[in-house]
């Protein structure tokens, strides 16, 4: 196999992966807080989804194009992007779940599932990226 398509490889099975697992795990979520008889779309959780998935698509694209560039590198820039992801969280999700005084367990789950989700799928997939042959890169 090209040593090009090999990266490529890790890149497709990354975000099919990525948008299956994210949306099975949400079709999971909704069931459970159905069955908790729970408010099904509160505390923005189409908007956690949604923003993790972008930002996960988004950092693992930028650590795909930098791959060759940077590639002794990478691992410190997936942990920067964490950091960035934290940002997000606390500039955009934070004041809304603690604009009543405190953060509920559902507001937790609704943005640390799916934010876990994609640490899982980025991770593993940042792992095969940086286990290919030093050519495939």
């Amino acid at each position: 196999m090209n040593k090009t398509h090999n990266a490529q490889k890790v890149a497709i099975l990354f975000f099919l992966q990525l948008v299956v697992g994210l949306g099975l795990v949400f079709l999971i979520h909704l069931f459970f807080l159905d069955y908790k008889e729970l408010p099904l779309f509160n505390d923005s959780i189409v908007a956690s989804y949604t923003t993790n998935l972008l930002l996960a698509v988004v950092i693992f694209l930028s650590l795909f194009l930098l791959r060759k560039k940077y590639n002794e590198q990478l691992g410190f820039l997936f942990l920067f992007s964490s950091f960035l992801k934290f940002i997000v969280f606390f500039i955009f999700f934070y004041p809304m779940y603690k604009a009543d005084g405190d953060i509920s367990k559902l507001e937790f789950f609704a943005f640390f599932i799916p934010y876990a989700i994609c640490l899982i799928i980025e991770t593993i997939s940042l792992i095969k990226l940086l286990n290919l042959p030093e050519k495939a890169v």
